[in-house]
């Protein structure tokens, strides 16, 4: 089968598409046959050997999937050969097959195609968990999103209008801004511009935000602490800016705020029951037509490092999915 395969921890330039064995599912596990590959700024991390788990060498990237399960192994019985879902994986994810545990599989409603399912988990799932489980943010508070034309940061636009917040985002330039506005932002900011304290702090004035999204970090997460309101909360689900925020406890302190922090892919293992839980309800969402899913870039599985490039560059809004088909 063709993979793209990390022989080295030296980025996503240097990662090549191969031609190597077909995995077997073991007890618990499923193959599939994987019709597209998110991809994931985690995916640009563990390429370089920054990320929170790391793969031994080689190894292929790829951490969310959508296909059909073509084999089950030992013990697998709520899954079925010919099913379409979509998984969660370690790694494996950019090749034509691959194992994932059949606890990380979840069948898929006939309304998501594969290329947005492909995109789906991640980005939605670090939305309604950070907003729901980890910030209760509750109907008619005001939640800022930061990244918010990104993977994660549009869908918790999205989310957040879902559970009846009213949204500010931030983004970079005006098409990012418009893409956040058609997709729910009440308001929207240039996050370059200098005065974007002062207009931040006149949009909801000495009241401040309930609620932030943060997966930026640096001098996003700096104006999300300055505008916080009294007993709000900032989560943080990660830090693209590549700067990691030291926080002054005593504005915490004095203001009865909450920094919490938010990592989506540990509740697989921890509580897979409230990833179910979680994914019910953002497919209820999606019937409803409250969510639209935005893949801005697809491209062919040999072009993965290109496909990374272009997230690593802010090149793309929304997702970026790679596909397993062949050039006709």
């Amino acid at each position: 089968m063709r993979a793209i395969v990390c022989h080295e921890t030296v980025g996503h330039e240097r990662l090549t598409l191969e031609e190597i064995d077909e995995p077997a599912p073991g007890p618990g596990e499923v193959l599939l046959a994987v019709a597209a590959t998110g991809v994931n700024f985690a995916d640009s991390l563990m390429v370089t050997g920054r990320y929170q788990e790391r793969p031994p060498l080689p190894f292929v990237p790829g951490l969310e999937v959508a296909g059909r399960i073509v084999a089950r192994g030992e013990g697998v019985a709520d899954l079925a050969p010919g099913q379409r879902v979509l998984a969660m994986l370690d790694h494996g994810g950019f090749a034509e097959r691959a194992v994932a545990r059949a606890a990380d599989v979840v069948p898929l409603p006939d309304d998501l195609d594969d290329v947005t399912a492909a995109g789906f988990a991640i980005a939605y799932g670090t939305a309604v968990g950070a907003l729901d489980w980890r910030a209760a943010l509750r109907p008619g508070e005001t939640l800022l999103v930061h990244g918010a034309a990104g993977g994660v940061g549009l869908t918790a636009v999205e989310v957040g209008k879902a559970m009846g917040a009213r949204v500010v985002a931030t983004a970079r330039g005006v098409e990012r801004l418009a893409v956040a506005r058609a997709h729910g932002a009440d308001e929207a900011l240039d996050s370059e511009r200098p005065d974007l304290l002062d207009a931040l702090r006149g949009i909801v004035g000495r009241d401040g935000f309930d609620v932030v999204f943060d997966p930026v970090g640096g001098a996003m997460f700096e104006a999300s602490l300055r505008t916080i309101a009294w007993s709000g909360r900032i989560v943080l689900v990660g830090f693209a800016s590549g700067t990691v925020p030291q926080i002054p406890a005593n504005i915490l302190l004095v203001k009865n705020a909450a920094a919490l922090g938010f990592y989506w892919g540990s509740y697989r293992k921890r509580d897979p029951a409230r990833l179910r839980e979680g994914f019910a309800r953002l497919f209820a969402w999606h019937r409803e037509g409250r969510l639209r899913p935005h893949v801005s870039d697809v491209l062919p599985l040999e072009r993965t490092a290109d496909a990374i490039g272009l997230l690593l560059a802010r090149k793309s809004t929304g997702k970026v999915v790679v596909t397993t088909a062949r050039a006709a």
